[in-house]
Parts: C-alpha cells; sequence; structure tokens
C-alpha cells in the first residue's frame, strides 16, 4: 500500500482489542460477510450504543484489506469523499545544451488530491462510512454508480479520465441510527436499495454480561451481572427519554473497577455512581424531572437487583 496518498489514513485490518464474539455476534458476522462476499454493501442500523462502529470494524478485520474511515457530518461535502484541488506545482525546465544560448521553460499546474472514497475505489480497501445518514443526501449520490455500476464518477479538474473503474476487492460497511435521531437525514432510496441493512437491537443479556466483563477494568462477574440487570430492567420500564444501553453497564462497571468499589445497594457512592450515569444516558434534555424521576427508578432498581 506504499502507492497510497499520504494524507489518507488507512488502518490495518487487525482485530480489535476487548472485542467480544458471543454465538450472536458470530451469527451477525457470518450473515454480514456473506453478504459482502456476494458483492454487496452491508448497513448496520441501529441505536446508539448498540455496538454498529465495533461491529464494522470487526467485519472488516475478517476480510483482511486496509480499511479507510470516513464520519458522516452535516459539513461533509462531495469533494471531502472524492478530492479536491490542493494547490500548484511549478516545473522549471533549464536548457544548456548550447554553451552560449540559456533557455529557460516554466509551466505552473494544478495539483490534485485523492480522498478517501476514491482511495478505497482505486485500491480496493474496505471502506468503513461510520453514521452515513449524518452527511447530507447530496453529499452521498457520488456512491449510487460506485455501489451499482462499480464505477466512480470523476471531477473534470482531477485531469485524467472521467471516471474509475473500482476495484474488484472494493467493498464499503454503513452505520446508521434511525431516522428519528436528531442530526439524522432521511436517506435516499436509490442508494438504500444499493446496500443490505441489517438492523441491529438491544443484546441478549449473556452477549452484554460478556461486553461488560471484558471492558470492565477487572470488575468481578457477579458485579458485573448484578450492573447490567439494573441496566436492562431500567430499560424494560420503558419510562424513559432513550432507553439505556451495554455503553451505560460498561461506564458503571469500569468506574467501579478503577475505584474497586463493590456492586452493593449499602455503598451510597455505588448507588450514586449509577444514578449519574443513568440518568446521563437516558436523558438528552436534561430538565431536572427527568433526571429525578429516572434516579429514584434506578435506585428502586439497585435495591432489587444489588
Amino acid at each position: 500500500m506504499a502507492l497510497i496518498e499520504e494524507s489518507t489514513a488507512v488502518l490495518e485490518p487487525s482485530p480489535l482489542l476487548d472485542f467480544v464474539e458471543t454465538e450472536t455476534v458470530k451469527e451477525i458476522t457470518k450473515r454480514a460477510l456473506a453478504y459482502i462476499r456476494a458483492g454487496f454493501p452491508v448497513h448496520f442500523r441501529g441505536p446508539t450504543g448498540t455496538g454498529k462502529t465495533s461491529l464494522a470494524m470487526h467485519v472488516a478485520s475478517k476480510l483482511g484489506r486496509p480499511v479507510v474511515m470516513v464520519h458522516g457530518d452535516e459539513e461533509l461535502t462531495t469533494s471531502d469523499l472524492v478530492g479536491a484541488e490542493s494547490g500548484f506545482r511549478r516545473r522549471k525546465f533549464v536548457d544548456q545544451y548550447v554553451s552560449r544560448v540559456y533557455k529557460l521553460e516554466e509551466n505552473t499546474q494544478k495539483t490534485w488530491m485523492d480522498n478517501r472514497l476514491t482511495v478505497a475505489c482505486k485500491y480496493g480497501l474496505t471502506l468503513i462510512y461510520d453514521e452515513f445518514t449524518r452527511s447530507r443526501p447530496e453529499t452521498n449520490n457520488v456512491l449510487l454508480s460506485i455501489l451499482q455500476e462499480k464505477m466512480m464518477d470523476l471531477p473534470a479538474d482531477r485531469g485524467e479520465e472521467s471516471y474509475l473503474k473500482v476495484h474488484p476487492d472494493f467493498c464499503a460497511i454503513f452505520t446508521s441510527n434511525p431516522e428519528e435521531y436528531a442530526g439524522v437525514h432521511k436517506g435516499a432510496d436509490a442508494l438504500r436499495d444499493r446496500m443490505i441493512t441489517i438492523d441491529l437491537d438491544h443484546f441478549d443479556k449473556d452477549t452484554e454480561i460478556a461486553i461488560t466483563k471484558a471492558k470492565s477494568n477487572g470488575l468481578g462477574p457477579a458485579g458485573v451481572e448484578k450492573i447490567v440487570n439494573v441496566v436492562r430492567d431500567l430499560r424494560k420500564q420503558g419510562r424513559c427519554e432513550f432507553a439505556p444501553t451495554v455503553r451505560a453497564s460498561i461506564m458503571i462497571a469500569r468506574t467501579l473497577g478503577i475505584r474497586k468499589l463493590p456492586v452493593n445497594a449499602a455503598n451510597k457512592e455505588f448507588v450514586k455512581i449509577c444514578e449519574d450515569i443513568l440518568s446521563s444516558e437516558t436523558s438528552r434534555i436534561g430538565r431536572k424531572s427527568g433526571r429525578e424521576r429516572v434516579k429514584v427508578i434506578v435506585r428502586r432498581l439497585i435495591l432489587k437487583h444489588c
């Protein structure tokens, strides 16, 4: 990959540290790899905290190709994906073949810098487009011909051919939140039609326990299970603005692991940590009444499970 432009960050397809691959995760991974190897891009869609990006990186590591990553953003433009002019290059030629004749030729040319999508298509890399629906739909229109015809339209300013034939090893993995999330655009139907969407929800209890344990900084399995029970029970209540995810369990467990605190309802510091994290995870508006209501529910669930 030495030919790849230095400005493009290329990630090695190595396994993620602390990634937990339970039977549920293995089954999703197996399906995603089957779709990709059949020539279709994969789209992981689900709420925040359901592990979409980690799963995308995990699937990419199984493919064994270097990865380029793009993060969706309202300000992202097509040029940010494809490339743009990066300045000028000056060339000077001095001809002194005849000793008494001094001949100087000088010209200036615009230079072009390919960005990540072009590099991935050109060299057959794996593209991970994280939260792609946070980019404006017109920014993503360049993907249509890439995913369907395996051809990439190029700007005239690039100074080469008007299109690029996509490398046969190129593949794409997309992630997104549901459309009701703030800052998410409605995806273009034509683009959705070109990818296979796998909807992710909260993991089963065993998977959440395994994930939390792996990232808990040494907290014991009994304590991890109690924390997961509290978070899952709060989610089941259906009374929060946003349902807590396994991310909340990880935050609580890791904090307790660092502080060496017991998972015990009698420990006031443990209770306070749970209140802070879970009221933060389940409320984005920040109304005091809503956060206080969550804290009351959390204290009751801690007494039940801990």
